[in-house]
């Protein structure tokens, strides 16, 4: 399996795109800007979209991508795009995205018979089979209704926490899998934590807590940090102690897993 960092980034600006994986060809993980930087080709290999949450970071680029391949679908007679994401998160894209007043609604076009976009709800502790590949659907939490995401792959797992604040949850189910990698957000430093409290992130020291949860060693990749922040928050998370393999995840990078 391979995982290809699109957009690992807590915001925007140059060389900061927010957070989005394609695994393999036709899987994509969140759908935030860096989903910009594949092809038209690339593009219209997608077949299914894992969304986590409703936020604009991972969402914007969703009805873009389907407004840019509708031509290439039709014309093949391809069936329309599935869009897997919790049921509160659906209803928040169809009421304030695909409303006809900030995008169409591409869950109705071309036509209500043969869209672009179909969607998909899912439930925390659910096996999706998306191709060839089993997802487990993760406990989140963050400040709206969140999930993360299990990725099977023959010598192990590829999980994402999605968004999240301290989670017992995600560490309880994360025992019970043969995780070979994890990307876990860490959004804002120590003297930050206060509101990363607030927003439902995690702070270097709430990461370290969380990981001492996970005891089987494994490659951690730390996301959403913010621009500019990216040195200071690994410097913090550098100076714990940790029986992790922990490191900054970078857009462009590929993470493969064994199948």
């Amino acid at each position: 399996m391979q995982i290809r960092v699109l957009g690992c980034s807590g915001s925007i600006a140059a060389g900061s795109r927010t957070t989005s994986f394609l695994v393999d060809s036709q899987l994509l993980v969140d759908a935030g800007t860096g989903v910009g930087d594949l092809t038209l080709d690339e593009l219209s290999r997608i077949d299914d979209i894992l969304v986590t949450h409703s936020h604009l970071d991972h969402v914007l680029a969703i009805g873009l991508l389907a407004d840019s391949v509708t031509r290439r679908r039709v014309a093949a007679r391809r069936p329309p795009i599935r869009v897997h994401a919790l049921a509160a998160t659906i209803a928040a894209l169809r009421l304030h995205v695909f409303n006809g007043v900030v995008w169409p609604d591409f869950t109705r076009l071309p036509n209500p018979q043969h869209p672009v976009l179909e969607f998909h709800p899912v439930e925390t502790g659910q096996v999706l089979q998306i191709g060839a590949r089993s997802v487990e659907v993760l406990p989140a939490s963050h400040t709206v209704p969140a999930v993360g995401y299990a990725v099977m792959a023959g010598r192990g797992a590829w999980v994402f926490s999605g968004d999240t604040g301290p989670n017992p949850a995600l560490w309880q189910r994360l025992a019970q899998l043969p995780v070979a990698a994890l990307v876990i957000e860490t959004a804002f430093r120590d003297d930050e934590s206060a509101l990363a409290t607030i927003s439902q992130h995690l702070c270097p020291a709430q990461l370290q807590q969380e990981l001492a949860q996970l005891a089987v060693p494994t490659d951690v990749y730390i996301t959403h940090i913010k621009p500019g922040e990216v040195d200071s928050v690994m410097s913090e998370i550098g100076a714990q102690r940790s029986h992790h393999r922990i490191s900054a995840l970078a857009t462009g990078q590929i993470l493969s897993i064994a199948d």
